[in-house]
């Protein structure tokens, strides 16, 4: 587990106003990494730090020769258009290049206006899927999740038996990842109604969100070597917000034997920013697990995981209609949760893909699994909100929803805070149902 250093000192201030600004995503204790450039232009894709409402552009700080030792072979790695190359460095160049741009944007520092000439304002740029992702692997992290899903389905026996022994995951599809501000149409896929004698081609009706969190793989393992728990988070980069786009109902007829297929691969939406393993150091909490559950086989066990081996992340989920958008109101607030909820960690995610032998590289993505928490106003996913459609969701100007109609936006939001530490966040992932395409 990342320990604690001087660049998460709350009482830190930075030369850039915006940055002290109270409720801000991102002050000088967050620092996180994105792919960006001015919006419109054709100027390349490149690294950038977040810091008050202004982003680091790092191929222009990198060109200014700034830094030394690891800090600079970090920062040129995170001058190019895609952070694998960052990534591939591992925790120590990670951290050297955080606390050096830690130093840098500091009320005082030297490097003030050097840095000030490398500042480019968030609202002028645009994103890009910050590294290239080979890999993309969906897990099911929340036991409250599994429990809600199961019930619809199987009431008697709603948790699966293996659920408390292993974490749960399946192979997604990396290539329709996309960033924040992601369109896209309504899916089709075969539909079976309960007392249909055969499956229709059709676009989903029940088209749904998933609440998670993106893990980002650092440095990788060789081939045929698992990583171990002690080791397993120095080998993730970060987090995102991540939004696992699901249509129900093609997911209902296809998903036995093999699970999801064309349910959740139309679409997944990620937010720009990636917040570091080191940025979270404050936020850690013990996993609960109930003593009388199943403990941890060995390879999935560590005395630092009990004690710290999860986060509390607070996570919104917001739904904007049509109507909404119409009227000027902003998005309403269909679900809160925290990441502290899940029931697997991030280090047992590692240790158990890894345990048979299976290369990690960097850039890698892992989902978190829709992050419920244990009540069902904390319910990541509207199938969960809803029971299953039966209970629509009430939204603010009297409008309902079982699951998204064509136009809706959803935004997700994610933050940390807690006294005696600075308010850190992941800013927004924001994704748009279109119309399924016609023919």
């Amino acid at each position: 587990m990342t320990m604690l250093n001087e660049t998460h000192d709350p009482s830190l201030r930075s030369w850039l106003a915006s940055a002290n600004a109270e409720g801000s995503d991102f002050p000088l204790q967050n620092l996180p990494f994105a792919s960006f450039r001015r919006a419109g232009s054709q100027e390349p894709f490149r690294g950038g730090v977040a810091i008050g409402d202004q982003i680091v552009d790092l191929r222009a700080l990198a060109a200014t020769g700034a830094f030394t030792g690891e800090a600079r072979e970090a920062l040129q790695a995170a001058a190019q258009d895609k952070l694998n190359a960052l990534m591939a460095l591992g925790a120590s160049a990670w951290s050297a290049l955080r606390l050096a741009l830690s130093r840098a944007l500091r009320e005082g520092a030297a490097e003030q206006a050097t840095l000030q000439a490398c500042l480019v304002p968030q609202g002028e740029a645009e994103f890009a899927v910050p590294a290239q992702i080979g890999d993309y692997t969906d897990f099911y992290t929340s036991v409250h999740h599994a429990t809600n899903i199961g019930r619809l389905f199987r009431p008697d026996n709603p948790l699966m038996p293996n659920y408390k022994w292993v974490p749960i995951g399946y192979h997604g599809r990396a290539s329709t990842i996309g960033v924040s501000g992601q369109a896209f149409a309504r899916p089709k896929g075969q539909l079976k109604a309960p007392d249909a004698e055969a499956p229709v081609l059709a676009p989903s009706q029940r088209m749904d969100i998933e609440l998670e969190l993106g893990i980002y793989i650092g440095s990788g393992n060789a081939m045929g070597n698992p990583i171990p728990m002690a080791q397993a988070e120095s080998h993730v980069f970060g987090l995102c917000l991540l939004n696992d786009w699901s249509a129900r109902d093609i997911q209902a007829w296809e998903y036995q034997p093999l699970g999801p297929f064309l349910s959740k691969s139309f679409a997944t939406t990620i937010s720009p920013w990636i917040v570091t393993m080191e940025a979270l150091a404050p936020y850690r909490v013990a996993p609960h697990r109930p003593a009388d559950d199943p403990q941890p086989l060995p390879y999935l066990d560590s005395a630092a995981n009990r004690s710290e081996g999860a986060i509390d992340i607070q996570l919104e989920v917001g739904l904007h209609t049509p109507r909404l958008r119409e009227a000027g109101q902003a998005a309403a607030t269909i679900c809160r949760t925290s990441y502290r909820h899940a029931y697997w960690t991030v280090a047992q995610m590692v240790a158990h893909h890894t345990i048979n032998g299976c290369q990690l590289q960097p850039g890698d993505l892992f989902g978190s699994g829709t992050l419920s928490g244990p009540t069902l106003d904390q319910a990541g996913a509207l199938i969960e909100l809803t029971q299953g459609g039966k209970n629509p969701v009430q939204l603010p100007n009297g409008e309902q929803r079982t699951f998204l109609q064509d136009g809706d936006a959803v935004v997700l939001r994610g933050w940390c805070e807690k006294a005696g530490a600075a308010r850190i966040g992941f800013g927004e992932c924001w994704g748009t149902l279109l119309p399924a395409i016609a023919g």
